[in-house]
């Protein structure tokens, strides 16, 4: 069914250009982003927008007042093509008797399913590593207690609407160059539903629901990462007349560890190691996300920008019973400034060796530039 652009605006359908702009803008002063929030007014805002977009056009108004929709089908490329609007028979019979092909469309439910929503949180490396409970807070619709979702003060039933006899839906007929063209609109007392509230709540105002602050716990799994969400079934926005609730979504964010890099279900570290110690093996203890000792054993004869690996040291696997590797990248410390009896040691150690200087290509072994190309090649 085509849209009605003028009843989206609470305009008749010979206002002019000037009528059209300002109740455009009364409209937005009501549900523009930065006044209204809420996912409903963003709805509305963009409705309102794109009605006062197609009636302030020309030839776009010509289609709307043809009983097309100009947004829609064919007709949305600058012409009637195939049809109105949606370019289809059913689009043909609406637009001429009335509702669809088969019949009206008939009123909407006045109880509707709720939003889902989602919020986000962070938390840190050891709390993705262990798992953790998260408070949270979070601004969403509930259940009115005052009239239990009813909508009515007395908590009665609503009525029969009296302004579309039930239908939801207001009819007229407009005079057009192909003739008379039945169309319909939902009804404006109503919304749409074919009932009425005899006496709303004073609370929600018969909304069935209110705005209100939760707050409420999250189990975040241990080997959770950054960027995953956890569902949270029925603890979204409550619909409209009481409707069930939707879902909450809760997005996680892992801040950046000032000692471990993660990849995956593996953990990174860079470790400094004496010269001395990279040629001789050694071992050093570091604390690990959990608090306990993770030993990494340094080969003897170590290069720079090696890396040791530590089986079962890294992050949880989600919902598994597998752990990831930690991976210690060797940063092996030259020293700078040496005292007379470490140069004498060196330079025994040296004419000890009899090591000689060579290029990478003499020694038939591969170059530094190519380790590191070799190491970031995609």
């Amino acid at each position: 069914m085509a849209r009605d652009y003028y009843g989206i605006l609470g305009l008749d359908r010979d206002a002019t250009d000037q009528e059209i702009k300002k109740a455009y803008r009364r409209l937005a002063r009501k549900y523009h982003p930065d006044v209204n929030d809420t996912e409903e007014a963003a709805e509305k805002f963009r409705e309102i927008s794109l009605a006062n977009e197609v009636l302030l056009d020309p030839q776009k108004r010509r289609i709307v007042d043809a009983g097309g929709d100009p947004m829609e089908g064919p007709a949305a490329g600058g012409g009637f093509g195939g049809g109105f609007g949606g370019g289809g028979f059913g689009d043909i019979f609406e637009a001429f008797f009335g509702g669809a092909a088969g019949g009206s469309r008939g009123p909407r439910s006045r109880v509707q399913p709720g939003n889902d929503a989602l919020l986000r949180t962070q938390i840190t490396l050891e709390e993705a590593f262990s798992g953790v409970a998260k408070e949270i807070t979070v601004d969403t619709a509930i259940l009115c207690d005052r009239c239990e979702g009813t909508g009515s003060n007395s908590k009665s039933k609503p009525v029969t609407c009296n302004n579309c006899h039930g239908s939801g839906e207001i009819q007229e007929v407009q005079r057009s160059f192909l003739g008379n063209v039945m169309t319909s609109r939902p009804c404006h007392v109503c919304q749409g539903t074919g009932e009425v509230i005899q006496d709303p709540c004073d609370k929600c105002g018969g909304d069935g629901r209110v705005k209100s602050r939760k707050h409420m716990t999250v189990s975040v799994p241990a080997g959770i990462n950054d960027g995953m969400r956890i569902r949270m079934a029925g603890r979204g926005e409550v619909g409209r007349g009481g409707g069930p609730a939707g879902d909450l979504y809760v997005e996680i964010s892992v801040a950046p560890h000032p000692v471990f890099t993660r990849n995956g279900d593996d953990l990174h570290v860079s470790v400094e190691v004496p010269m001395v110690d990279a040629a001789l093996g050694s071992s050093l203890d570091i604390e690990g996300l959990d608090g306990n000792k993770v030993t990494i054993t340094v080969p003897a004869g170590s290069q720079p920008a090696e890396q040791v690996r530590v089986e079962g040291a890294g992050m949880p696997v989600l919902r598994g019973d597998q752990v990831g590797n930690l991976y210690a990248h060797l940063d092996v410390k030259i020293p700078t400034e040496l005292d007379k009896r470490s140069r004498d040691m060196l330079e025994k150690l040296r004419d000890h060796r009899d090591d000689e200087t060579k290029l990478f290509s003499e020694a038939g072994s591969e170059s530094v530039f190519s380790r590191l190309r070799n190491r970031f090649r995609i």
